[in-house]
């Protein structure tokens, strides 16, 4: 059983690598993608990329071009809209969760988030800013109670990296996105989860509607 082991392990490792550069944008949309090509950047053989190569085309984050390639899938309006209703429903479930929670787990909950948050937004590192605000929501997830959200939702996170870094690189959005965070922290704490829910909510969709419209008038 112990090389089937090692074997899963390396193409979870290239897997991971892959979406780093998908979701970095190091791999553009449009990129072609061979697995020779692959192999030679990676340093493996060409079965790990090929299996990894089936998990990205399943994430969404990668599709079909020619006979036997993939390319990097282009982000359209329609995708994202989608993707954003589900993260509304995932980031909905998790603050509600999460503001029912004990008093002691909420009392300095997000606290170290919203201040790597601010530092960012005052270095204006969008790099810096993408990192802390998937880490807000990530802590969200954890205090959730809920161990299964995080696995759940890894699929809608990975697509949202691939947008979240042309909201966070408008200035007018930054510091919006993090008064919302801070709205959305303080009903956690307080223990209400009908505002804490409602703020979640309104985060996702107004993201939506702000790429989404940037999208339409670069076409």
């Amino acid at each position: 059983m112990e090389p089937v082991a090692e074997r899963m392990s390396l193409v979870d490792q290239v897997h991971a690598r892959l979406v780093e550069a998908v979701c970095s944008g190091d791999l553009a949309p449009g990129t072609p993608l061979r697995q020779e090509w692959l192999a030679e950047e990676l340093n493996v053989s060409r079965q790990p990329i090929i299996q990894a190569l089936s998990m990205l085309k399943r994430d969404g984050l990668i599709e079909p071009s020619g006979k036997r390639g993939f390319q990097v899938t282009a982000v359209d309006a329609k995708t994202t809209r989608h993707v954003y209703d589900l993260r509304a429903a995932f980031d909905g479930l998790a603050v509600r969760l999460a503001a029912g929670q004990p008093d002691s787990l909420r009392r300095h909950a997000l606290v170290t988030e919203m201040k790597a948050g601010y530092l960012a937004l005052e270095a204006e590192d969008t790099t810096a800013l993408v990192q802390a605000d998937i880490a807000f929501h990530q802590a969200i997830y954890e205090l959730s109670g809920n161990p299964m959200l995080p696995e759940a939702s890894a699929a809608v996170w990975r697509q949202i990296r691939r947008v979240m870094r042309a909201v966070l690189e408008h200035r007018t959005a930054r510091a919006s996105v993090w008064e919302e965070h801070a709205g959305i922290a303080y009903a956690i704490r307080q223990g209400d989860a009908v505002l804490a829910e409602t703020r979640a909510v309104h985060h996702a969709r107004d993201a939506a509607d702000q790429l989404i419209g940037w999208m339409i008038e670069k076409n």
